[in-house]
């Protein structure tokens, strides 16, 4: 037996009309088309699905069977038909972030609840790059963006430039480093870094200062949340380079303070890379444009 939505939005229409005349008119169909459309599927049935004597009409119980399963399927069709109509929409979809940058869930929380705002049909989701090759998994559609201040040339991928940082160096108030107008890579090298728990190569106090120096802390020290490495810090434990979007308190408060990292400072650029086929997607578009904005409101604080 072949059974089609048609035949099941038939059968419910029928029920509903209580008759041929006005469920045709609903499925807008002539009224030979549908008695036509009912004979067919009896004849493959071999029951009649209708009691064609009562007034109104009225479905027998094989009928009603097959309106059971009407009922059952055809909202979970037109729930299907909505999400597809709300993914060519641009309204749905699924925006899977992976962050290159341990420190950029500072910034990105603001951005996702204005975000959610907007699109509340987008289905989001934040995965810790650093645990992960997350353009790798980019490529293969496991994720859709990746938050990252190293671009690559890699085919079917954009890099959307967002914004530019400073990393700064903190330390506590009471630090002789304190009284430098700015420190330089000679400045590390008898203290403790205090570094969030990721390889020195994606840390830019390493990658942009000291690496190239060949100069190495005496000490480094692993910590994993941002407002424990401030505590340390105010304690007098050690010293840190952070983003200036993470510092933005630090610099008011009497315990800490913050100085450029060489005379000119040091200037970072964040991207975020996505599939190129997505960047056109209203839903990733409108991310960008708040990923671009909303983490300078913090610089600015």
């Amino acid at each position: 037996m072949h059974i089609e939505f048609r035949h099941l939005r038939t059968i419910k229409a029928i029920h509903e009309a209580g008759g041929l005349a006005r469920a045709a008119e609903q499925l807008h169909i002539t009224q030979s088309a549908l008695s036509h459309q009912i004979k067919g599927l009896e004849d493959q049935a071999g029951v009649e699905l209708f009691a064609r004597r009562s007034k109104p009409l009225k479905l027998s119980s094989a009928g009603m069977r097959l309106l059971r399963l009407a009922d059952r399927i055809l909202p979970e069709i037109e729930a299907l038909e909505d999400e597809f109509k709300g993914l060519r929409d641009g309204k749905t979809g699924r925006l899977h972030i992976a962050i290159e940058c341990h420190a950029c869930f500072e910034w990105l929380f603001p951005v996702l609840e204005q975000f959610r705002k907007a699109w509340p049909d987008v289905d989001v989701d934040i995965r810790p790059g650093l645990a992960f090759d997350a353009l790798p998994a980019l490529q293969k559609e496991e994720v859709d963006i990746v938050i990252s201040s190293d671009p690559e040339d890699l085919p079917g991928v954009d890099f959307v430039p967002l914004f530019d940082y400073a990393p700064v160096f903190v330390a506590s108030a009471q630090h002789p480093l304190a009284q430098k107008e700015y420190v330089v890579a000679e400045d590390f090298r008898g203290e403790t870094l205090i570094t969030y728990p990721v390889e020195r190569s994606r840390l830019d106090v390493f990658s942009q200062l000291l690496s190239p120096a060949k100069v190495e802390p005496a000490h480094v020290r692993q910590v994993e949340l941002t407002a424990v490495i401030l505590l340390l810090v105010a304690s007098n434990r050690g010293v840190a380079v952070l983003p200036d979007w993470v510092v933005r308190e630090v610099k008011y408060h009497s315990d800490y303070v913050t100085r450029p990292i060489t005379e000119g400072g040091l200037t970072r650029r964040l991207y975020a890379a996505v599939r190129s086929e997505d960047g056109s997607k209203p839903f990733v578009a409108h991310f960008m444009r708040l990923a671009r904005t909303e983490p300078l409101k913090l610089q600015r604080t």
